[in-house]
């Protein structure tokens, strides 16, 4: 019987994937102590943005091992993920959406067309999410990768905790 050869290409280390999935665990669990919940919210895309996030879930990203889980419900969300240029027919929906949900809370623009720079303003759109909505983090690409997407969550995670203050999460005595 003949060793098996070393094939570091095939080794599993720590890829830049991970480290930021590992990164990105790590400050929900030292912040908060508890999952976040993020909403989606297509203000008028093609859909590729959400392909990708859709890929977040899958078991390759496995965004629940991180302690992020999507909700349709904007009361329960600490986090809204706005795709696509701000229609102006949306725009009263999403501040809706923005109001219902509980403080501390962010909105984070994804992909080119929420960030302005696909459609200009115009008699059918406000062109970026940040016309109608606060942003907070912005994450750039058409569509984003789900890297840029877990690495624009860590961004994210980091801004709520700023924005929570002295408020703690986290229960006397554990994590």
């Amino acid at each position: 019987m003949t060793a098996a050869p070393d094939l570091p290409h095939l080794a599993t280390p720590a890829t830049a994937e991970t480290a930021a999935a590992d990164d990105l665990r790590r400050a929900i669990n030292r912040q908060f102590g508890r999952s976040l919940h993020i909403r989606t919210l297509d203000t008028g895309s093609c859909a590729a943005c959400e392909q990708e996030i859709r890929m977040l879930a899958a078991p390759h990203y496995d965004l629940h091992r991180l302690g992020l889980f999507f909700t349709p419900a904007p009361r329960h969300a600490d986090l809204l993920l706005v795709t696509g240029p701000m229609l102006r027919a949306f725009a009263t929906a999403a501040r809706k959406t923005y109001d219902a949900m509980p403080a501390p809370k962010l909105v984070v623009a994804t992909g080119a067309c929420a960030l302005g720079g696909v459609y200009q303003p115009d008699a059918f759109s406000h062109g970026s999410v940040e016309q109608v909505l606060p942003v907070d983090v912005w994450i750039p690409g058409c569509p984003p990768s789900p890297l840029a997407l877990l690495q624009g969550l860590l961004v994210a995670v980091g801004r709520l905790a700023e924005q929570a203050g002295g408020q703690s999460f986290v229960a006397a005595g554990s994590a």
